[in-house]
């Protein structure tokens, strides 16, 4: 074998260094680079650090080819932190070319410094992995890039994906969006939409009952019972002062069912507010609030259990059900006895969201962004068709 000049100054450095002793993997590596690979390593760094400079707001390069992955979780490595300006580019990029080839970097506003950091690069399936990563390299975060999320690595989302499931609190008694069987099997278009958040985190899903009376204590329970809750709850301004609520996922607003051969009585809500009326509806909900607010002459009858009050009114035991526009096109579909004359003007108009306690943000973007993706890729509007629901995105 023929051994060149650039084969013995090698060897030559590695024999130094092996004598010395107390030195890295990482540091051989360094050392070892003749001068034409650190030529090329230099040549990479001015193109990372020309890059940098017109992305200030942050990237992940691949310096390989240069170009910016689409997708993926970014985490740093800790042999690189704390690496910024140009003249300490070189060691981040000579690490990224021995390992994956990512770069990361951005602006640091507060000291007019670009950082730059060598990154390990995770498929999005792997949260679970690149938090792992994350503990064992000391790092505060990892980077979802499709979505442009930050996931603390000892956050909300990091807890549940260590546990490895999403606990969601629901009532269970509000067809369609979310209803326990008695063989406790939940089904509807809200835990459909609690599955989907699950599947974004890779975790499985459980469901934990609560009630609508008891809904904000137990979302505020310290220690906490469940994770969010979700099926049928309205975003408004009240529970958004003592709790976080993600996008609407489901238009709605309040409207009434009433038996068929009545439904010529009811075409405004002055018809509904009248002695002879008999109004039902469930307990500590918004439909209770409503119905105490505006209608004052009407006969209001609270039932405990929401999902017994359509049979009820069919029956004729009350006349009207105050309730939501996305749970009465299930009932006039199943019951024949049943109508919803105000459907297409209902009352009031909202939205649909998930409630969990503030302090877990980490968690409301990983809500958000699963409906997003749900609105963007269309799933949204396959459930809105599945279960009969105004799809209004």
């Amino acid at each position: 074998m023929r051994v060149t000049k650039e084969i013995r100054n090698k060897l030559w450095m590695l024999t130094v260094i092996l004598a010395l002793g107390n030195f890295t993997v990482l540091a051989v590596s360094e050392c070892c680079d003749s001068p034409a690979e650190q030529e090329d390593v230099s040549n990479v760094a001015d193109k990372v650090w020309a890059f940098s400079q017109t992305h200030p707001e942050g990237f992940t390069l691949n310096i390989r080819t240069m170009t910016e992955p689409t997708e993926g979780i970014a985490v740093s490595y800790a042999e690189t932190q704390n690496c910024h300006s140009r003249n300490q580019l070189d060691k981040v990029v000579r690490h990224a070319l021995h390992h994956e080839g990512f770069v990361g970097g951005w602006l640091n506003t507060e000291n007019g410094l670009y950082y730059f950091d060598s990154s390990r690069l995770f498929p999005e399936n792997s949260l679970k992995d690149a938090i792992l990563f994350g503990k064992e390299n000391g790092q505060h975060s990892a980077y979802i890039i499709s979505n442009h999320t930050d996931i603390p690595i000892n956050g909300k989302v990091a807890e549940i994906v260590g546990r490895g499931t999403l606990v969601i609190g629901t009532t269970g008694d509000y067809r369609p969006l979310s209803f326990c069987e008695d063989d406790g099997t939940y089904w509807g278009f809200g835990i459909e939409v609690a599955k989907e958040i699950a599947d974004g985190l890779g975790v499985q899903a459980a469901f934990a009952k609560t009630s609508w009376p008891t809904l904000t204590a137990d979302v505020l329970k310290d220690p906490q019972t469940f994770d969010l809750a979700i099926g049928g709850i309205t975003i408004t301004d009240a529970r958004r002062e003592t709790m976080s609520m993600s996008d609407g996922y489901l238009a709605n607003g309040k409207t009434i069912l009433c038996r068929a051969s009545e439904s010529y009585r009811y075409k405004s809500l002055a018809d509904i507010d009248k002695s002879e009326v008999r109004v039902m509806v469930n307990p500590g909900g918004l439909n209770e609030k409503f119905a105490n607010e505006n209608l004052s002459h009407a006969t209001i009858i609270v039932h405990q259990k929401n999902e017994e009050i359509p049979s009820l009114v069919a029956e004729g035991k009350a006349d009207v059900m105050i309730t939501e526009i996305t749970e009465v096109p299930y009932y006039i579909q199943t019951d024949s006895r049943l109508a919803a004359p105000l459907l297409d003007e209902p009352f009031t108009h909202g939205e649909i969201g998930v409630l969990m306690q503030k302090g877990q943000e980490d968690l409301l973007q990983m809500v958000n962004n699963t409906i997003r993706r749900m609105k963007a890729d269309g799933t949204l509007h396959h459930l809105h068709e599945k279960y009969g629901l105004v799809y209004a995105y």
